[in-house]
């Protein structure tokens, strides 16, 4: 399908970084970019790469608490005196800030502020049509609630930003995130708001963090239904996970019809994740990005906006699933079985010490069949069916569908 898109990118976007050894380093934007724009990517018709701008203390303030941004913009500051930086630190850390999972960092408030001024970029060229899908790779910190930080996550870019497409004037916008981890933050911030239907594709909560996402976890008492949770066991493979999107997804979205269909694409589901007991390759993850890349068209007419997420093997897998992703939303799908560029893999060797990946391709179930929907038949003793069956039953029959 022919496909205009923004790309909201800009080196600076890598300051987002919590230092050496963390899993969310930098380096795994870095060589997305590097093997997207080896493939071409900015020479696409259609597509643009433009530089945001960092979002507002207003636009921040859509989705967090004014005193939480003071603090993180006190965390990252080297200015703090002496005497109170004890008692800063005890402070800082009720809001989750100085954790071994979000450590201060020098000019921490300006990167974040970065990377949801990104996402609400690729918002802004959805919604005013400058372009039909928007794209902030380095966007996805599904986990910041309004008033602290959580799981890498200082603010919560995608949350931000169906927070401004509301003030725009959008009633329903739909959210679907295939991290392995839940999105605990983007549920919470619309908790008991029906305008926004969020659906979460991830690990059960009983073997990984942040410990939701329960089938039973479906909205406030205002919006019961809207939040979905298919909490999958570990272990899933391509051809369970892609049967469960399939029985859940798309009869969510067609009897929703969002105006805007917004996704989150962390790939820590992989089988090679370091933090995660998801199995899936690289392939279903491409298959993935289809089907959402298609829904998009067919419930929202297209307004596709999309954000990257986790991901925390930084060679073999973010930057190849992340390309597949940026081309299939350009509308030119990668060939699962080109090479990948010779340039990026010498730029893989000097970046990083290691050896690239030679293909775009695992081999795995790199499509996505619709006829594989739950509703062709339910095996009770599958674990993967028995997820299925309790999100279904739990949230369908507020959307009028059979579990």
């Amino acid at each position: 399908m022919t496909c205009t898109l923004h790309v909201a990118w800009d080196d600076r976007l890598t300051g987002y970084d919590f230092g050496p050894g963390h899993p969310m380093a930098p380096i795994r934007l870095k060589l997305t970019m590097e093997l997207a724009q080896a493939f071409g990517l900015d020479r696409q018709d259609g597509v643009s790469v433009e530089v945001p701008a960092p979002a507002t203390v207003a636009e921040l303030e859509l989705i967090h608490d004014p005193t939480y941004i003071g603090l993180v913009r006190l965390a990252g500051s080297p200015d703090q005196a002496p005497d109170k930086q004890e008692l800063t630190s005890r402070v800082l850390l009720m809001h989750g800030l100085g954790t071994a999972d979000d450590p201060v960092f020098a000019g921490m408030h300006e990167a974040s502020a970065m990377v949801a001024g990104a996402t609400l970029a690729a918002a802004r060229a959805v919604w005013t049509s400058t372009a039909q899908h928007g794209v902030s790779i380095a966007g996805g910190l599904h986990h910041a609630m309004a008033r602290s930080a959580s799981g890498f996550c200082i603010y919560n870019d995608p949350a931000i930003a169906i927070a401004w497409l509301l003030s725009q004037g959008a009633e329903r916008i739909a959210y679907v995130d295939v991290d392995a981890h839940h999105g605990d933050g983007v549920q919470a911030a619309f908790w008991n708001d029906p305008r926004v239907l969020t659906i979460g594709l991830h690990e059960s909560p009983d073997t990984l963090f942040p410990g939701t996402g329960r089938a039973t976890e479906i909205g406030g008492p205002q919006a019961e239904g809207t939040s979905v949770n298919v909490a999958l066991p570990a272990g899933t493979g391509d051809a369970g996970w892609l049967r469960a999107f399939a029985a859940v997804v798309p009869p969510l979205l067609r009897e929703f019809g969002p105006q805007v269909l917004v996704s989150q694409h962390g790939c820590d589901s992989h089988r090679s994740d370091p933090l995660t007991n998801l199995e899936l390759t690289i392939d279903a993850q491409r298959a993935a990005h289809a089907a959402i890349h298609a829904l998009a068209h067919e419930v929202a007419g297209g307004r596709w906006l999309l954000t990257g997420g986790g991901g925390y093997e930084h060679v073999q897998v973010v930057p190849r699933t992340w390309t597949h992703l940026l081309f299939e939303a350009a509308g030119r799908p990668l060939d699962p079985a080109s090479a990948t560029p010779e340039a990026w893999r010498q730029y893989v060797r000097e970046a990083t010490g290691r050896k690239a990946p030679e293909t775009m391709t695992e081999g795995g179930q790199g499509h996505f069949d619709p006829k594989a929907a739950f509703d062709t038949g339910y095996n009770p003793s599958d674990p993967v069916d028995q997820a299925i069956l309790a999100t279904r039953k739990a949230a369908f029959p507020h959307h009028v569908l059979m579990p």
